[in-house]
């Protein structure tokens, strides 16, 4: 699995070269997350209504190798949105994919934008 956690790797603003329709807006749960698929990665997707933001990271937990991020619980630290993992509670930045309790295992993070209603993530060439 750790083979598999190497295949996600973060991708900033200026890097997206091609967005990739996830879904429409509606269909996100408030302060919640949903997951999609995008050549075998399995992204998580968040939509964090109380901040009026959007967030997208890799769903693959780093630490108990299992798809499940996109289930996480959302919420602040301080000024910095963050989901802790449902089954060991650490804690990642939405923004930067850092480990809030730690330097070990951060997510990789990918650019959000919503046009007309569709949510789109952002990927590397």
């Amino acid at each position: 699995m750790t083979e598999e956690r190497l295949r996600y790797e973060t991708v900033k603003a200026e890097e997206v070269a091609f967005w990739i329709e996830a879904s429409e807006v509606n269909k996100f749960p408030e302060n919640g997350g949903a997951c999609m698929e995008y050549k075998g990665l399995q992204i998580a997707i968040f939509n964090f209504s109380r901040r009026g933001e959007w967030f997208a990271t890799q769903n693959l937990c780093p630490h108990k190798k299992q798809m499940i991020l996109s289930r996480g619980m959302i919420g602040s630290h301080g000024n910095e949105p963050k989901v802790a993992c449902p089954f060991h509670k650490k804690t990642f930045s939405l923004r930067t994919g850092k480990n809030l309790n730690g330097s070990e295992c951060d997510l990789a993070t990918y650019p959000v934008k919503i046009e007309n209603g569709v949510i789109y993530v952002g990927f590397k060439a």
